[in-house]
């Protein structure tokens, strides 16, 4: 069988990617997928939009920012859905670099983020918030993907970011110190998995296929039937330690924080989210957006 070929847009490599190309599921289903690292958001939706990327792995934020909201950073709307939900945030949380021993010297420092008006830039200007630090007291600096915020944060660049998938891990093995997390908000989606529209009936087959491979592996992990594989991938792709690659393990498999199954896009974190853009970012087209969340939700 002639393997079918995509080509997929990261910030963090996936550990559920990783090891269903281990497993060879990825191969059974007659794909063969190549993941390439992205520096930031606006690069990934400019790589999806210039069709580089046949899928991208984001925050469900990014959709409904560059599918509805004009003033998003490529300042134009994108045909884009979301094909199935990933994670819960996979440890999602505000850390310090290892200079800073409490929150409140964020006050007049500066919290790296990817963009300033993306989703988890909201989740850390939140989580201040709700400790006393109101936007207006920090500055934000612009550091592009959770792997290189996390570099960032050990370098002392920044005085606070938000991280995820791994690189928590290697910024607490270097000093930095974790001060809030996404659960403390309330229901959230970290990752879905999103592609621009089509109507061509054979890329619909190819995306389902690659939605299926990742539903099921994600099954497998959280069921604790791939344990040894998601430590070796860990160590390999993320470059963890042995006690890092367990603990993240632990994550993925943790329902209020890891991995969905069911690839289902729930209503409850969708609000969350259009909730913080309200705070945050609040444009005319926030107060419609629910009207028409059938648009870039793909039945799965």
């Amino acid at each position: 069988m002639r393997a079918h070929r995509l080509h997929v847009g990261t910030f963090t490599r996936s550990i559920v990617l990783e090891v269903a190309r281990q497993d060879g599921s990825l191969a059974e289903a007659g794909l063969e997928v190549r993941e390439s690292s992205v520096t930031s958001s606006p690069a990934q939706f400019a790589s999806l939009e210039s069709r580089e990327y046949d899928l991208v792995f984001t925050s469900p934020d990014n959709v409904l920012a560059y599918r509805f909201i004009a003033d998003n950073p490529l300042g134009r709307h994108l045909r884009v859905k979301m094909l199935a939900g990933l994670d819960r945030g996979l440890g999602l949380s505000l850390w310090l670099n290892p200079t800073l021993e409490s929150i409140d010297q964020v006050r007049g420092a500066t919290l790296g983020v990817d963009v300033a008006t993306s989703g988890f830039a909201f989740v850390a200007y939140e989580l201040l918030a709700r400790a006393g630090i109101q936007r207006d007291a920090y500055e934000t600096l612009a550091l592009g993907s959770t792997p290189a915020r996390a570099d960032a944060l050990v370098a002392t660049t920044c005085a606070a970011t938000i991280l995820n998938a791994g690189n928590e891990l290697r910024a607490q093995a270097n000093g930095c110190r974790r001060v809030g997390q996404v659960q403390d908000i309330g229901p959230y989606l970290g990752t879905v998995v999103a592609a621009l529209e089509t109507e061509d009936d054979h890329v619909h087959d190819t995306r389902s296929r690659f939605i299926d491979v990742m539903l099921a592996t994600s099954s497998h992990i959280v069921s604790g039937e791939r344990s040894a594989l998601v430590i070796a991938a860990a160590k390999d792709v993320l470059g963890l330690d042995d006690e890092q690659a367990h603990a993240h393990l632990e994550c993925l498999r943790d329902r209020s924080c890891g991995l969905t199954p069911s690839g289902v896009i729930d209503q409850a974190s969708l609000d969350t989210l259009i909730e913080l853009r309200r705070r945050y970012l609040p444009v005319p087209e926030l107060e419609t957006i629910n009207e028409l969340l059938d648009t870039v939700l793909v039945a799965h």
